[in-house]
């Protein structure tokens, strides 16, 4: 029976690219694998199939060949994955490596994300978070802060090498200093963390006593940290390689300072705007004048209160808000005005603001805009 066209194999047209190959072949295995088709043994001839078109399509040199002469191209056991004696048959070890280059890509994240060997000799150091309250005046102006971090440190009885008296690591007899061992599971190359090595490679056969071996050791470091201006709760800094050090001398993490900026008894703050509710005298609503409010950077200013404001007016004072965190300017700052209502008055108190309301018929418009309305909703619902 004459041999199927390794494209067609995969479902691609003739001069496919790279990528192309690999995707195909990536779903023509999920689809035949002999674990998802038992019972078909025709899905396990065509699994070996597509694992053949791979092996030859895959390889820049096998796949300009194929292109130019077809099958004739490997006859005598030159290519297709084939061994002298016979097709595909007993020539699992290409198969094997065909699939393995998709199965690294299928569960490569589960195996530990990395392939080659010693990926994970000296492993990074974990990033830490460091959660920092300050009050809104610093957030408003900035400061430089020490603070003190637990974390790992690089070992200094033996450099971080996790090795006593200065001697070497040795290569993991294992995985050959590879990291991780390999296993023939069917038709599968599986890929496992080293056991003996730890997925280090590395072997050490006096550790350290001062650190156990991992090349660390905690420890209390105090850190100066410039806040900048304009920061809010939930706002970010990354100080590069100030996290815990590495095993082994891996690279070290990153710190991660989470800011919280506390509540003001003053001042409320919206992004880059604040507001400041200032309590004012039915009087001086009402026949207005000049009040000194506070501003967040520790100043006063002059706001003159138009005759007749009400309760929840708002007033602005341009740029006195908070600063734009990567420049651009400030916020402003809003007043806005809470009319008090005057409590425990005395009898002349009294007397002289009943002779107010007595006077005042036609200087409360809301009331008799408000008063009218209700009057018409009743006399509606009469009718």
């Amino acid at each position: 029976m004459a041999k199927r066209d390794y494209y067609e194999t995969l479902g691609l047209a003739k001069g496919a690219g790279a990528d192309e190959i690999k995707k195909a072949y990536r779903k023509k295995a999920k689809e035949l694998h002999p674990d998802s088709n038992s019972g078909k043994p025709e899905a396990e001839a065509q699994f070996k199939e597509a694992g053949e078109a791979y092996e030859v399509l895959k390889d820049a040199d096998k796949k300009a060949a194929y292109d130019r002469y077809g099958h004739a191209a490997f006859e005598g056991g030159m290519g297709g994955g084939g061994r002298p004696g016979g097709g595909y048959g007993g020539g699992q070890g290409d198969f094997s490596s065909a699939f393995s280059d998709v199965f690294d890509d299928l569960f490569g994240d589960f195996m530990g994300g990395q392939r080659g060997g010693g990926g994970q000799r000296a492993s990074r150091g974990a990033d830490l978070r460091y959660n920092l309250r300050i009050s809104l005046e610093d957030a408003f102006a900035g400061l430089q802060k020490t603070i003190s971090v637990p974390t790992s440190v690089v070992c200094d009885g033996c450099n971080g090498t996790g090795a006593e008296g200065g001697s070497e690591p040795t290569t993991c007899p294992t995985c050959s200093g590879m990291g991780k061992v390999r296993a023939q599971q069917g038709f599968f190359t599986v890929e496992r963390t080293c056991p003996t090595c730890s997925g280090l490679g590395q072997i050490i056969k006096d550790p350290c006593k001062k650190c156990g071996g991992q090349g660390r050791v905690h420890k209390d470091r105090s850190l100066a940290v410039n806040i900048p201006a304009g920061v809010e709760t939930g706002t970010r800094i990354r100080l590069a390689g100030e996290g815990e050090a590495g095993m082994r001398g891996g690279p070290t993490g990153d710190l991660y300072i989470f800011i919280e900026v506390e509540d003001h008894k003053i001042f409320e703050r919206e992004n880059v705007n604040l507001f400041c509710r200032v309590p004012v005298s039915m009087a001086s609503a009402a026949l207005g004048g000049d009040i000194e409010v506070p501003t967040i950077d520790g100043g006063r200013s002059r706001v003159k209160i138009p005759a007749g404001s009400q309760s929840g007016r708002q007033m602005r004072l341009r740029s006195k808000g908070m600063p734009a965190l990567r420049g651009g300017g400030a916020g402003d700052m809003f007043i806005e005005l809470a009319v008090e209502t005057p409590v425990n008055l005395t009898s002349k108190q009294k007397e002289l603001l009943k002779e107010f309301v007595d006077l005042s018929e036609d200087n409360n418009p809301e009331s008799s805009s408000f008063f009218k309305s209700v009057k018409g909703f009743w006399d509606s619902m009469k009718g």
